[in-house]
């Protein structure tokens, strides 16, 4: 009735990825995050913040995460001051996210932290961080691949998908995401009075 995986198996297909106490660990966290968190009204956020720290991650000032969105691993998510994870994003962050200040990560957004080696006969389970700097907007539905830095002030708009790294100021569209535009530098303009 019930399959699972096997260490031991000579078949890589069949090996886990991922030990048995990560797993429970990620099991207690999903099972917290939905008593505690998941009903909660949107206006909650330093209480979901407290409870993500609770779990080892590292959470800045001032930030927005919404209760619908799902986060694989707080203990590998590091944010700075203002960071907004809208609703239904979904972030698989086994090998870490870093979120600069003032960044934004729109509704329905999906960061994906790892991949696998098809070359490899072993399917070889590759994981990598994605940094996501100061300013840099993620509009809805779009995604970010595996090792991915996204730059100071970067836009990656909606649906589209980055595997390369974004440059700074630069907004991005398309599978693969292309550089169609300069974002003007909101850092370099003086407010008017």
């Amino acid at each position: 009735m019930f399959i699972s995986h096997d260490q031991n198996s000579d078949d890589a297909y069949i090996r886990p990825s991922f030990s048995v106490s990560n797993k429970l660990k990620r099991v207690l966290w999903s099972a917290v995050w939905l008593l505690l968190c998941r009903w909660t009204p949107n206006a909650l956020h330093k209480w979901r913040v407290a409870v993500l720290r609770l779990f080892g991650a590292e959470i800045g000032k001032t930030n927005f995460i919404y209760p619908n969105c799902k986060i694989w691993a707080p203990w590998l998510l590091k944010t700075e001051d203002v960071v907004t994870i809208a609703s239904g994003v979904e972030i698989y962050n086994p090998g870490g996210l870093y979120l600069g200040h003032h960044s934004i990560l729109s509704q329905d957004c999906y960061i994906c932290g790892a991949t696998h080696d098809y070359n490899s006969a072993d399917f070889t389970y590759l994981k990598k961080k994605i940094n996501i700097e100061p300013y840099v907007w993620i509009c809805a539905k779009a995604i970010v691949l595996p090792g991915v830095t996204c730059y100071e002030g970067s836009v990656l708009g909606a649906a589209a998908v980055a595997s390369k790294d974004l440059e700074p100021w630069t907004v991005y569209t398309g599978n693969p995401a292309q550089a169609i535009k300069v974002r003007s530098n909101v850092l370099n303009i003086t407010p008017v009075k």
